[in-house]
């Protein structure tokens, strides 16, 4: 019986409409598959397939896990799990907070000493499929950063792929709450610190790659140090 339904889920399901049937499967697929944040789902032709049902009907599921914040539909691109999957968008109240610059040190203070750990912790227990999803998507992100479009969910995709890769299922949850800071230093920060992005991403890879967790740790030290150098640069010159 599906995790994610009631003992009464036969029942149910003769009375729920086809869609809202489909969009509890899609939910199931994307628990059974552990699909995070920035991870592409099926194409809705192949969900039809998977589901036995139309892709009209398809859509309409997808309609109604987009409205509780569990998927995104990037235009040409797909369809994504979004960030904190069924979370409604900024929990804590960030957005609120009067003085952002001092809310993006303070994140990055957490962020200093919860990420070095768990980028060492991810060269420990990373196999050759994380390491390739984790290059994926540092392509990605210096593909952005090069045609100068907006790189940051990328970016944040990328430092919760590596907390999926520690195997401890909480890191990756917790994650999402303090990277609001790789949102709010895009919009503090400019150009003076992308290319020292995509030279520390490039490290801390290829630390996780060579199962050196010394490196790893280090190489995201700097990685974030980096950010709070510069946010400090950033408000400095205001």
């Amino acid at each position: 019986m599906s995790i994610i339904e009631p003992v009464f889920e036969n029942v149910r399901e003769k009375e729920s409409p086809l869609a809202e049937q489909a969009a509890g499967q899609i939910s199931q697929l994307i628990i059974d598959r552990q699909l995070i944040h920035g991870e592409k789902l099926p194409n809705e032709f192949e969900l039809a397939q998977q589901l036995n049902v139309g892709r009209g009907t398809v859509r309409e599921a997808v309609k109604l896990l987009v409205a509780r914040n569990v998927l995104e539909i990037r235009r040409g691109r797909g369809t994504y799990v979004t960030q904190q999957t069924g979370v409604v968008h900024d929990p804590l109240g960030f957005a609120y907070m009067p003085d952002q610059v001092r809310l993006a040190r303070e994140l990055l203070d957490i962020r200093l000493t919860l990420e070095p750990w768990a980028a060492a912790l991810a060269a420990r227990q990373a196999d050759a499929e994380d390491v390739a999803e984790l290059r994926q998507l540092c392509r990605e992100i210096e593909s952005l950063i090069h045609a100068g479009e907006n790189h940051l969910s990328q970016d944040e995709a990328l430092h919760i792929r590596i907390a999926r890769c520690t195997r401890n299922r909480v890191v990756p949850k917790l994650l999402p709450v303090v990277a609001y800071s790789v949102q709010l230093f895009g919009a503090l920060n400019d150009a003076r610190i992308y290319e020292e992005t995509i030279e520390t991403h490039r490290q801390i890879i290829d630390a996780i790659a060579a199962h050196d967790e010394e490196a790893a740790r280090d190489a995201m030290y700097r990685h974030l140090s980096g950010n709070l150098q510069a946010i400090e640069s950033a408000a400095a010159d205001e």
